[in-house]
């Protein structure tokens, strides 16, 4: 084959390919410890060595080793050591991507989460209105993410039950390859009124989507609860507001490395941590079946903050990694969502 006539064929191959030029790499990642939990400790350290990010992209700070924090704590202990440390070292130049770790609070005690109001440290937040929240610039784009352009951080957390599922995370992120299924999508026709139906045609639509994209999907659209499934390598699903919902059925399904999942419920990361007291369905549980990624919600965020699940499923299989899959996805910042996961994690990028 003549040279002319092969760069013709790569340059048509790379027509087909996503616009993935460049990619992050730990070089672009910010690890944040708490020194003050045993946990955040061993999970920053594991994550580090895995994925080989640089020594001085580890910040180490002191806060309290609670899932909650007042505002003036976190103002104090969180965001200013984590800003100032990203200013000392330069990273602020090079850093797009903050990545939490269990032993850091999740919420604020007025309301928001506190990887989503990290995210805007370079700017000034109010907090005297706790309903307040900011439009996402990125929601929709597709383009890989830079703080240079965006102006915020990107921030995903490595929590789970227990230190072993935050450290699973990193393994099944690192396991993860390019499968073409499954992708369980769990509507109901329950929730086909008001708002609710909207939320149910675009889980509808993002079944389309990955059929397009050429993966292997189901689309389950009776009033049964799925449970079971095997190998999974994308969920969605109305969790505990499907008024079908079985927890037996939501722990017994099984998630291939690579595999992201959002549930539509309103308070599904309130807690990371076992708990008998009644509530809404967890994402934990779902880490804890063995997903990679997954978002959930400290508190009450409205319909609207849900992950479109069409935008979502379309951008991870198109190439881009976990945490712009989710935040293309996610409408609002500085407001109450949590991303969990390795942000590097990007099985269908181009190799």
């Amino acid at each position: 084959m003549s040279k002319g006539r092969f760069l013709v064929l790569f340059l048509g191959v790379c027509a087909l390919l996503p616009s993935l030029a460049w990619a992050a790499g730990p070089q672009n990642v910010l690890v944040i410890v708490n020194d003050n939990s045993p946990a955040s400790k061993a999970i920053g350290a594991y994550y580090a060595a895995k994925r080989k990010i640089p020594s001085r992209n580890i910040c180490h700070i002191k806060c309290a080793d609670d899932q909650f924090s007042t505002n003036e704590l976190y103002r104090d202990t969180v965001e200013k050591p984590v800003k100032a440390y990203l200013a000392k070292t330069g990273l602020n130049k090079s850093v797009d991507y903050l990545v939490l770790t269990k032993g850091l609070p999740i919420r604020l005690h007025s309301g928001w989460a506190v990887d989503s109001i990290l995210m805007v440290m370079d700017h000034t937040t109010d907090f005297s209105n706790p309903n307040v929240h900011a439009r996402n610039p990125y929601f929709g784009k597709t383009e890989h993410f830079s703080h240079a352009k965006y102006g915020f951080y990107l921030a995903t957390r490595l929590d789970g039950y227990s230190v072993s599922d935050a450290k699973a995370l990193v393994d099944r992120s690192l396991a993860a390859k390019p499968s073409k299924g499954l992708f369980l999508i769990d509507t109901t026709p329950k929730r086909n009124t008001s708002g609710y139906a909207t939320m149910n045609e675009r889980m509808a639509q993002a079944y389309d989507r990955i059929v397009q994209k050429g993966a292997g999907a189901s689309h389950e659209d009776t009033s049964d609860f799925v449970g079971g499934k095997k190998n999974l390598m994308g969920y969605f699903s109305w969790g505990s507001n499907d008024a079908d919902y079985d927890v037996a059925r939501y722990k017994s399904n099984r998630f291939l490395p690579g595999a992201i999942a959002e549930t539509a419920v309103s308070s599904s990361a309130r807690t990371f941590y076992h708990t008998k007291l009644p509530g809404q369905s967890l994402i934990a549980d779902l880490i804890e079946s063995g997903v990679t990624g997954v978002k959930g919600y400290v508190n009450e965020p409205t319909l609207a903050a849900i992950a479109d699940p069409v935008v979502l499923f379309d951008r991870y299989l198109s190439g881009y990694n976990l945490a712009e899959s989710f935040y293309m996805a996610s409408r609002f910042i500085f407001w109450r969502d949590i991303v969990v996961g390795d942000p590097l994690c990007a099985p269908y990028a181009a190799r």
